[in-house]
């Protein structure tokens, strides 16, 4: 008979155990709240995904306007600037 527990101390052994239930339970219902939805999951990759492909767009069209720049720098600068030079430096060969 020393061996077997009371009464109360089967009671409180099983509230203890209902608590500790109880507990983890509640971690649990805490842990799902902090979970994102795979519907917000979703939208946020799609906008996400959008800009990233706004944002290559924009590189792409200034990649476009830098390679202009530099066709308008050499047609308008560096072309006149060797018409003016070469028939100098032909004629200062010339006389030489």
């Amino acid at each position: 008979m020393a061996d077997e527990p009371t009464l109360g101390e089967v009671v409180r052994r099983f509230e203890d155990r209902f608590t500790d239930l109880r507990d983890d339970i509640q971690q649990l219902g805490r842990r799902i709240d902090g979970k994102v939805s795979q519907d917000l999951y979703d939208l946020r990759h799609e906008a996400l995904s959008a800009r990233v492909k706004a944002l290559e767009t924009m590189r792409e069209k200034d990649a476009d306007r830098l390679a202009a720049t530099r066709r308008w720098l050499i047609g308008v600068v560096i072309v006149p600037l060797v018409a003016v030079l070469l028939p100098i430096l032909m004629t200062m060969g010339g006389k030489g």
